[in-house]
């Protein structure tokens, strides 16, 4: 069951969450949650110039709703629809890169790497509260980005709570 947000520019501009908001409002009526794991994905409509180079997420203002949404709902990455590129749109919202035409995306190894754990340690305590296991989702996100996580990882995390 896909879920689409529409974002517009005025929404954006005014960094208004209400149609985020209005969705995980409906999410947290069902006792499910896992039902939506993996099925959000955006449709942003911010008119540019048709001369204007730059992909959507190299937007300022785009960037700065992104950055707020992030900030407000830190566990969205597990409803993001990862097969369709969300989740790596949503990562480029949030961390330097820089877009090759023929390489795609190319994160700042250093800030993803951040980011990553980051969202490792937010989600693992997310997962925690809603009861939900952790390890293999967080090494798939892991594996979405290019790393590697191990056991070992998780064992010393572990340990040190």
């Amino acid at each position: 069951m896909a879920i689409i947000i529409k974002l517009n520019s005025e929404q954006v501009n005014r960094l208004d969450l209400s149609p985020v908001q209005t969705v995980i409002d409906s999410l947290s009526k069902n006792n499910d949650i896992t039902a939506y794991e993996q099925q959000i994905s955006f449709e942003i409509d911010y008119p540019r110039d048709p001369e204007d180079p730059r992909e959507i997420s190299e937007v300022p203002e785009i960037r700065l709703w992104f950055i707020r949404l992030d900030a407000q709902y830190p566990w969205l990455p597990f409803f993001l629809d990862w097969k369709s590129g969300e989740l790596a749109r949503y990562v480029a919202m949030l961390v330097p890169h820089q877009f090759h035409r023929t390489e795609g995306i190319q994160y700042n190894p250093e800030a993803l790497e951040i980011f990553l754990m980051q969202k490792i340690f937010i989600l693992d305590h997310w997962f925690t509260q809603n009861n939900l296991p952790s390890k293999s989702r967080l090494m798939a996100m892991a594996q979405m980005l290019g790393y590697d996580l191990d056991d070992t990882f998780f064992e010393t995390y572990t340990q040190g709570c």
